[in-house]
């Protein structure tokens, strides 16, 4: 008699540890979202009700969903964008200062290849010499 009470007590302790535990596990993409400060937190949470009766078949998705979304970059894009465009800008910029530096270096060898290619004068005492 002892036994089948046991046996009934345990297979309550069961059904309700699987119920409290069923409903924590759906709980927990909207957790993650309200640490995140997820802007579509309330469809998450609605979503994760719904999950119950599809048998956590959408679970996966809300969770990914969840954790997509970090206040400090958003999705993560425009970031990657903003970045690109600094990059962009900085290489237009050091194209600009390379042709600039080219153009000086060539302007300083043709200046100095007119100076090498003109003999310099000689001083007048040497020219006196030679007459």
């Amino acid at each position: 008699m002892f036994l089948d009470y046991f046996a009934l007590g345990v297979l309550f302790f069961v059904a309700i540890f699987l119920f409290y535990g069923i409903i924590a596990i759906h709980d927990i993409p909207y957790e993650i979202s309200k640490k995140r400060n997820h802007p579509h937190q309330d469809a998450i949470h609605y979503a994760g009700w719904v999950s119950l009766f599809t048998l956590h078949a959408i679970w996966p998705f809300l969770w990914i969903w969840a954790t997509l979304w970090r206040e400090d970059r958003g999705w993560g894009f425009t970031k990657i964008q903003n970045e690109q465009h600094e990059l962009h800008h900085e290489v237009f910029e050091l194209t600009k200062q390379v042709e600039k530096l080219t153009e000086k270096v060539a302007s300083l060898e043709a200046g100095l290849a007119m100076q090498t290619t003109t003999p310099p004068a000689p001083p007048a005492a040497e020219q006196k010499e030679d007459s």
